[in-house]
């Protein structure tokens, strides 16, 4: 799984340059940027599979990034990290359709897994959408495709 695209956003410009250095070491292609609003700029050219969210940045809010990047790109797993969160944040995040929520520091190899995990999720879900499709099902396709937007 080396053609992992990842995008890190997160207003800490030291544990976001740390944090790609040690992911890219596990091979994954990372990208990072700086608040929200950047996060929304970049998946706009170009789509990640999995997204690493703060939530208390600068200007446009975490859990503002993954309702819009939810609503926008269903096929882009959001896992939230973050040093700010509660347990009303944790359940408010996977209510949006948030893969997963981890508190820093988390542990890197307990990330890499569940990027891991996200990426293979999407992967299968991709496969079903074109195994329905290719049968002529295309309205159920569409749906599998989009079904974390509905939820």
């Amino acid at each position: 799984m080396k053609d992992i695209k990842v995008l890190l956003v997160d207003d800490e410009e030291a544990f976001v340059n740390t944090l790609a250095q040690r992911l890219k070491m596990r091979d994954l292609k990372v990208e990072t940027v700086c608040n929200g609003e950047e996060a929304l700029s970049y998946v706009k050219e170009k789509e990640p599979d999995v997204m690493v969210l703060d939530l208390k940045m600068p200007g446009l809010h975490g859990m503002d990034v993954l309702r819009k990047i939810r609503k926008a790109y269903p096929n882009i797993q959001v896992i939230v990290l973050t040093g700010h969160g509660t347990e009303k944040d944790e359940i408010e995040a996977k209510r949006l359709g948030g893969f997963d929520f981890l508190k820093k520091p988390a542990d890197i190899e307990t990330l890499v897994s569940k990027i891991r995990v996200a990426y293979k999720e999407k992967l299968e879900r991709a496969m079903t959408a074109v195994a329905f499709a290719e049968s002529g099902e295309f309205d159920t396709a569409r749906e599998i495709m989009n079904e974390e937007e509905n939820d």
